[in-house]
C-alpha cells in the first residue's frame, strides 16, 4: 500500500501537526467514527486528557455543519458546553427560554415552566445546529491531539487482540487507523452497530414530523411551545434574531400532505395550530420531514466498541430529549475514557467499559420512557385517559414541588451529571 497522508481540516496552526504516522497508518488511543454534534461533543470532552483522537466523518467540515436544524438544547447540555470552555462562543448566537408553556390542544389550563422554577438563567434554550458544530469544530482545530478527518469513507474494520484497524479513504488516498476503541457515533442507522450485530428494541411511531423556520411578525417573547394534539404534539421553539421553528407531528399520510401542499396553503394549515400570538408569518426554509421511532440498543458497549447518541437510541422529538440525550452520553464515555486513560487501562476492555453502558444505559431508558408515555397519553382521545391527563396538567401547574421535579428531568438535572457539567455550573 502507498503511504499517504489524511485530510485533515485546518482551521488554525495546531491542526497542521501530522500524526503520528507508521507507513500509511495513523495510530491513536480513541477513534470516533461520526462528527457531528455529538462525535464532536466527544472529541472535545477528550482533548484535555491528552490522548491521541481520530474523528472520521464522511461530509466536509463545511458540509456537515450546513444541516438547517435547531434543537431544543437544555440546561444540562448547556453546562456541559460551559465545562468545555464553548458557552462564550454559543450562549450569545442561541436563544434563552424565558417560558415553556404546555397545553393539551384548544383545553384552557396551561402549565408554565419559569426560570425561577429552578433558579437558573433560562428554562431552555433554542439552538441552530451551525453555531453549535462551529463551536465545537472550533474546539477541536485549536487541539493538537485531535485529528479531524473529513470527506472520509470508512470501507473496512479489522478487529485485532489489541486494537482495531479502520481502512478510511480520502479524496488524496486510503489508509489505516488504529486504535484501542471505537467509538460509533454514526447516526440512527449505524453501520457500526450493524457490524457488530448489536440488537435492540423499539417500535415506530405512526407518525412523521414536519420541521421549518419562520419569522414571525411580532416578537416570539422567548416563549417555547409544546401544544398536544389528537394527531401529535405542535412545537414551536423560539430562536435567535426573533426566528422560530416549528415541530409539527402528524400521522405519516397527512405529515406526507402537509409536505407537498403549495407555500400559500402550507402557511394557512399551519397558522391553524400555531396560532395569532406573533401575527403574520413568514416561512424562511423549505420544510422538511422525517419519521418518529423509539429505540434503544440491547447494550452500548462490547470489546473495542462504544455507541453514543442516536446509534445507541432514538425517541419521540416530545419534550426536545434527543440530542441533549447524545450530549450527556458523550461527556459521560469522556469522563469514564479519561479516568481509565490516566489509570494507565486498555480503553477497548470491556470491563472499562461497563461502567458508561451502566450509567446511561438506564438514564435513557427513564427518558425513553417519559417521551413514550407523554405521546402515548396525549394522543389518546379515550375519555378517562383525558379526564385524568386533564387533571395531571392541573396538578402539574399547581404543586411547585411536581413542577420542579419535572422540570429537572426534561433538563437533564435528575440524574447523574458528568463531570463537565458540574464544572460547567461553577462557570
Amino acid at each position: 500500500m502507498t503511504a499517504t497522508t489524511p485530510q485533515f481540516v485546518s482551521p488554525s496552526p495546531a491542526q497542521q501537526i501530522q500524526p503520528e504516522l507508521t507507513g500509511s497508518e495513523l495510530a491513536v488511543d480513541v477513534a470516533i467514527v461520526g462528527g457531528g454534534i455529538v462525535g464532536l461533543t466527544l472529541a472535545a470532552a477528550l482533548a484535555p486528557s491528552g490522548m491521541a483522537v481520530a474523528v472520521i466523518e464522511a461530509q466536509t467540515a463545511a458540509g456537515a455543519a450546513a444541516r438547517q436544524r435547531a434543537y431544543a438544547f437544555s440546561l444540562t447540555s448547556a453546562d456541559i458546553f460551559k465545562g468545555l470552555g464553548l458557552w462564550p462562543k454559543v450562549g450569545p448566537q442561541i436563544c434563552h427560554f424565558d417560558k415553556v408553556q404546555l397545553s393539551d390542544g384548544d383545553y384552557g389550563q396551561v402549565v408554565r415552566f419559569l426560570p425561577e422554577d429552578l433558579g437558573t438563567e433560562a428554562v431552555y434554550y433554542g439552538a441552530e445546529h451551525g453555531v453549535l458544530m462551529a463551536a465545537l469544530q472550533g474546539a477541536i482545530a485549536a487541539a493538537a491531539n485531535v485529528y479531524y478527518l473529513c470527506s472520509a469513507t470508512l470501507e473496512e474494520m479489522h478487529d485485532q487482540d489489541d486494537s482495531v484497524i479502520a481502512e478510511v479513504s480520502t479524496p488524496t488516498g486510503r489508509f489505516r487507523v488504529r486504535s484501542p476503541l471505537v467509538v460509533a457515533a454514526d447516526g440512527k442507522g449505524s453501520p457500526l452497530r450493524q457490524r457488530a450485530g448489536i440488537g435492540s428494541v423499539g417500535w415506530r411511531y405512526r407518525q412523521s414530523c414536519v420541521t421549518t423556520v419562520l419569522e414571525p411578525e411580532h416578537s416570539h417573547q422567548n416563549t417555547a411551545y409544546e401544544r398536544f394534539w389528537p394527531s401529535g404534539p405542535f412545537a414551536i421553539l423560539p430562536l435567535a434574531d426573533g426566528r422560530c421553528q416549528v415541530v409539527w407531528t402528524a400521522p405519516h399520510a397527512e405529515a406526507q400532505a402537509i409536505l407537498d401542499l403549495p407555500e400559500a396553503e402550507f402557511m394557512a394549515e399551519l397558522e391553524q395550530r400555531y396560532g395569532t400570538q406573533m401575527g403574520q408569518l413568514k416561512r424562511l426554509t423549505a420544510p422538511a420531514m422525517f419519521p418518529v421511532q423509539l429505540m434503544q440498543c440491547d447494550r452500548y458497549v462490547q470489546p473495542r466498541l462504544a455507541l453514543v447518541g442516536d446509534a445507541a437510541h432514538s425517541c419521540h422529538p416530545v419534550g426536545g430529549q434527543g440530542l441533549n440525550m447524545g450530549i450527556r452520553d458523550a461527556a459521560a464515555l469522556a469522563e469514564v475514557l479519561t479516568d481509565a486513560y490516566q489509570r494507565g487501562q486498555d480503553l477497548g476492555d470491556v470491563a472499562v467499559l461497563r461502567p458508561y453502558e451502566r450509567w446511561r444505559r438506564l438514564e435513557n431508558w427513564v427518558i425513553l420512557s417519559f417521551t413514550d408515555v407523554l405521546t402515548r397519553t396525549f394522543s389518546n382521545q379515550i375519555l378517562p385517559v383525558v379526564v385524568v391527563r386533564r387533571a395531571g396538567l392541573w396538578v402539574l401547574s399547581s404543586v411547585p414541588l411536581l413542577k420542579r421535579l419535572a422540570l429537572r428531568l426534561m433538563t437533564g438535572r435528575l440524574g447523574r451529571l458528568p463531570r463537565l457539567a458540574r464544572l460547567g455550573q461553577l462557570k
